[in-house]
């Protein structure tokens, strides 16, 4: 068995299934910073990676599951030809044809686990939906031309820094002014002043 897996042919699939525990190992043990969790949204139709199975799994396990099938795909594909022949494949036959084998049964296994897994809610949401929320300016005065940096908390109560300027010609943002964001242009927000209270006393609200 050993110099199966150790042998030259074989070892891109050991190499697969070795970084496969690898990244389950960091995961269990939380060095990996909750990546397994992170999603993917694709837009549209998605084409060949919708079909691939990113959107039903995070990318990490994604990636898992397909570097599982194409380790187990190789290493069982190379045995049966051991078996048959009793010589194995030379590996720039085996790992293209493993590779190929392996995106179906990834796609495959990727809807079935996406049905299990439970997923949690994003709070991720779109840049533009900033628009219409209020901010405070916390580094530089903010004229028309020249943004300031601000602070900005979403409906998920997640912080957001962006840059803002006036939408009105003549107005001058200070530190510590609350704004409201009216629109986007570019990179930047157009703002306005704001007629709530100072935002100090409503942020941790």
């Amino acid at each position: 068995m050993l110099s199966f897996l150790g042998a030259g042919e074989n070892l891109a699939f050991v190499i697969a299934l070795a970084i496969m525990m690898l990244i389950g190992l960091v995961e269990a043990v939380g060095l990996g910073g909750s990546a397994i969790g992170h999603d993917m949204d694709i837009d549209g139709d998605g084409g060949w990676l919708n079909w691939l199975g990113v959107g039903q799994l995070p990318l990490l396990m994604l990636l898992v599951v397909f570097l599982a099938s194409f380790g187990l795909i190789g290493l069982i594909g190379q045995q049966a030809v051991l078996g048959m022949t009793g010589a194995l494949l030379p590996g720039w036959i085996a790992i293209p044809a493993a590779g190929a084998a392996a995106l179906p049964t990834t796609s495959l296994s990727a809807r079935l686990l996406g049905r299990i897994i439970p997923r949690d809610e994003t709070t991720a949401i779109g840049i533009d939906q900033l628009v219409g929320l209020h901010a405070e300016i916390i580094v530089g005065t903010a004229s028309q031309g020249s943004p300031a940096k601000a602070r900005v908390r979403d409906f998920h109560g997640q912080t957001h820094y962006v840059m803002a300027e006036p939408d009105m010609p003549d107005a001058r943002f200070a530190e510590g002014d609350e704004i409201l964001l009216v629109r986007r242009e570019g990179h930047v927000f157009r703002a306005i002043s704001s007629d709530r209270p100072p935002f100090s006393n409503w942020i941790d609200r």
